[in-house]
């Protein structure tokens, strides 16, 4: 009896200490919300550590100055589709916004010709104060179509001054993705004024869309580069499983629908193919899916142990995946902020911190900074 009671006691000792320990367990970092009762927050882009622009997928472009959100929206922003997964999304600014104040945005919008068609278009404008003027098309994806899903909407400006574009398949229209006469499933690549490259890769090609960069994409929803440019990093989502990270280059063919790690809604086979000749393997791919939603970069000095990892935000089941990149290859990844909810967007601020936006019509602003 007295050998049980000891047994216990320590049995009662050592659970104490576990829990004592789990609960002085601290993160690295703390999160902290910015802003909050944003309508399905999308993309986000940072005028300054004081100022950040985020995307309402409803239609509006709202701005945070000073950790207060502005009441009153950007004024001059062009109509979008509020419809599915379309509405306004992504934002970046030019590379010189410093001197010229323009910001791009990405958004689905109605047919002029045809309501019952929408498609993706891409502006510019000036910022002047809280309005945008002079609003210009950069681009608009050809030709329209009836879904409201898949448009892609990301953006990201190479370090010659282009400006590279996802545009997704459409859902319905997969088998387009992998033709040179349409933009579904592409990446497309124009100049800051919309003008086309001369060294793009199919401008010789007949029947091609000269402003196509890379085909075979499905709904592509992250697209950066490393710190020096020299790399291009993009995600998609797959069907079921099949999420894919891929390591972009010019011209090639990333394989959409003709080969894919997932299967279909239903559970019938997209493709007996996971791989074939003059189409590119994933760096990395998912199944089941993980839903990437964004991606960053990390080039800052706030989290030295994270310097060089790309964080790629995911809707299911709600987290961030930071991939540890080392000599160009992926060797871990790490899954972190998984008690937030569905997670939109992740980027890396001015100062080094990361912020993320929850998909909510009630959505959050977080920002992430060290816990000490």
């Amino acid at each position: 009896m007295k050998t049980l009671k000891k047994i216990s006691l320590i049995s009662i000792t050592y659970f104490l200490c576990l829990s004592i320990f789990a609960n002085h367990h601290e993160e690295p970092y703390k999160l902290e919300v910015i802003a909050e009762d944003l309508s399905f927050p999308w993309g986000i882009a940072f005028i300054s550590n004081e100022e950040i622009l985020i995307t309402e997928k409803t239609g509006e472009l709202r701005l945070i100055s000073q950790g207060v959100l502005l009441p009153d929206p950007i004024s001059g922003v062009p109509e979008s589709l509020f419809k599915g997964q379309g509405g306004l999304e992504g934002i970046v600014l030019h590379p010189n916004f410093e001197n010229n104040q323009y910001i791009y945005l990405s958004f689905s919008e109605a047919d002029k010709s045809n309501k019952k068609l929408n498609t993706l278009r891409v502006i510019r404008g000036k910022l002047e104060g809280t309005s945008l003027t002079g609003v210009e098309t950069i681009f608009r994806a050809s030709p329209s179509r009836k879904t409201a899903n898949h448009y892609g909407a990301k953006m990201v400006f190479l370090k010659d001054g282009t400006l590279l574009i996802t545009s997704g398949d459409g859902f319905n229209y997969r088998e387009e993705a992998q033709k040179l006469d349409n933009h579904f499933g592409k990446i497309i690549i124009v100049n800051e004024y919309g003008t086309i490259p001369q060294d793009n890769p199919f401008t010789e090609t007949p029947g091609a869309k000269p402003e196509i960069w890379s085909y075979g994409h499905r709904n592509l929803q992250g697209i950066v580069t490393n710190s020096d440019g020299s790399v291009v990093y993009e995600h998609e989502h797959g069907p079921r499983g099949g999420d894919e990270l891929n390591i972009i280059e010019k011209g090639k063919n990333y394989g959409w629908p003709a080969i894919t790690y997932g299967i279909d809604y239903s559970g019938a086979l997209i493709s007996p193919f996971k791989e074939k000749e003059g189409m590119e393997q994933p760096a990395k791919y998912w199944v089941p899916s993980i839903a990437p939603s964004g991606m960053t970069h990390y080039d800052g000095d706030l989290f030295p142990d994270w310097k060089g990892s790309l964080f790629i935000s995911a809707l299911v089941p709600g987290d961030v995946r930071r991939l540890d990149i080392k000599d160009g290859m992926i060797v871990s990844e790490e899954i972190l902020f998984n008690k937030i909810g569905r997670i939109r967007n992740i980027v890396t601020a001015p100062d080094g911190s990361l912020f993320m936006v929850t998909d909510s019509n009630k959505g959050k602003l977080y920002r992430v900074t060290p816990n000490n």
